[in-house]
């Protein structure tokens, strides 16, 4: 299979449109880089069947394929409701109350005894993703009373989010205990967290997750903005989930938190991604509208490693068209003369270690010698991250010994990855990047490739040679 012509990479939630074989093939086909299954829905025996699909389509078109498992989270409902549906209106009052009697028009029961406990006058509750506002006007151990701010329509069992509250909670909620069992036992190569406040609940979480996964921060509260910094440098990566961010914040913050998420991903070498929203029209339609190409447009200047489809793949009526369109905006993109200029316009503030000379050696001879592509041996996959961070004009591949790093890696900014044997040798190291570069036709005869690895060789963390080499066109490539 070729290479995708492009660097940013392309994430597919999976749901009832692509559960099928040859519905996941064709998003495979059309771009998708990364498949999310979202453990909010659907049942395990689903995601088994999914995962089994995409493993064997990878041997099928030898090619490692990402798999993110995202956990739901301590996400907060309202109960139900005996009309089923209510209309608040402006300035009326209305109770969250422990009473699990079906709700009216002047109450609803809430089952999340953590909200009463740290909820305190005038904090803000929000429902139906903000489109009705309300403020606490007193409360007790079993019922908040609040006034409505903005009205309309509250329905059951809908979202509830309290934008003002540090609630003290267990991130890892009982579903999430069993649906984290299921990720693992299927071997998926990244854990989503949701709903993460404080640096405190990453490491909380992160205990429970055995170390070979990597772990996505998804930034979806105020706080979390707080301690974005922190967060980063504790996480694997980043998810800029922009669905709950925007009802917990302004609107108009939105954006500014994206591009500080970006910087924070950029400064720590961990993967970023934009989520949600980014082509929501195409759910109904099979073409965005021009502020949501924009949107992806935007995300791709700045310099993101992946960016996200949700319903648009998972739910929607045009989920192979949504994949198409966004391979087409971010190739738009990544060919504008300032697209790269833009992205290497970073104060990266330079780790002072051995690989992280290595990384900035290999650019400089990149350049220098007119090489189009840097081969990396790693490990752990942190080397590769060092080299894409600082967004090259240049081929990346990524050669590794482990399967799980080479999935992981997927999602990396313009790196494609390969597995190899252990290497024991500098001439077997050069073998070896020169062949894959010349089987996997990313160079031809003639071109030349720089190489960085570490010695002893499969030492975790020990980048401290750079070779360059010649392609030639008889079997023995060395």
């Amino acid at each position: 299979m070729k290479l995708r012509n492009r660097k940013a990479k392309i994430v597919a939630t999976l749901g009832p449109a692509c559960e099928t074989e040859q519905t996941i093939e064709k998003l495979f086909l059309s771009g998708a880089d990364v498949f999310r299954l979202n453990f909010s829905h659907g049942d395990h025996e689903d995601h088994k069947k999914k995962v089994k699909i995409i493993r064997n389509l990878e041997k099928k078109h030898n090619r490692y394929i990402c798999i993110l498992g995202d956990l739901q989270g301590p996400k907060f409902r309202v109960g139900r409701f005996l009309n089923v549906k209510e209309q608040l209106k402006k300035n009326q009052i209305f109770t969250f109350d422990q009473n699990k009697k079906d709700g009216d028009s002047s109450r609803v029961y809430l089952p999340h005894k953590e909200i009463f406990k740290s909820i305190a006058i005038g904090q803000r509750l929000l429902v139906n993703d903000g489109k009705v506002r309300l403020k606490v006007k007193s409360k007790s151990s079993s019922a908040i009373k609040c006034v409505v701010t903005d009205g309309g329509e509250i329905s059951n069992n809908k979202g509830l989010n309290i934008p003002d509250t540090k609630l003290d909670l267990k991130i890892i909620t009982p579903k999430d205990k069993k649906d984290l069992e299921l990720a693992i036992k299927l071997d998926v190569d990244w854990i989503a967290l949701s709903f993460i406040q404080t640096t405190k609940d990453l490491l909380t979480a992160k205990k429970l997750i055995p170390a070979k996964f990597k772990v996505m921060v998804k930034v979806e509260k105020p706080s979390a903005m707080e301690e974005i910094e922190s967060i980063t440098e504790n996480s694997d990566g980043i998810m800029v989930a922009r669905g709950d961010l925007g009802v917990e914040t302004n609107p108009e913050d939105v954006p500014i938190h994206q591009r500080t998420m970006v910087a924070a991903c950029r400064k720590y070498g961990k993967p970023c991604i934009v989520a949600t929203q980014m082509l929501e029209s195409m759910i109904d339609s099979p073409t965005p509208t021009r502020a949501e190409a924009s949107d992806v447009a935007t995300a791709v200047f700045q310099g993101v490693d992946a960016v996200m489809l949700s319903a648009e793949s998972a739910a929607g009526n045009y989920p192979k068209e949504s994949v198409e369109m966004m391979d087409k905006i971010i190739k738009r993109v990544e060919s504008d003369p300032k697209y790269l200029a833009n992205i290497q316009n970073y104060n990266l503030n330079m780790v002072k270690t051995s690989t992280e000379a290595i990384a900035t050696a290999a650019l400089e001879v990149a350049s220098i010698a007119e090489c189009n592509c840097i081969a990396t041996f790693s490990q752990s996959g942190r080397s590769i991250l060092r080299v894409a961070r600082m967004r090259p004009d240049v081929t990346l591949i990524g050669l590794t010994t482990n399967k799980k790093v080479a999935r992981q890696n997927t999602l990396t900014w313009g790196t494609f990855m390969d597995v190899v044997d252990e290497i024991s040798s500098s001439t077997e190291m050069v073998d070896r990047a020169c062949k894959i570069a010349k089987v996997r036709k990313i160079l031809k005869h003639g071109e030349k490739i720089i190489i960085t690895a570490g010695v002893p060789f499969g030492k975790v963390g020990s980048t401290n040679i750079l070779r360059i080499a010649k392609i030639i066109s008889n079997s023995k490539l060395t």
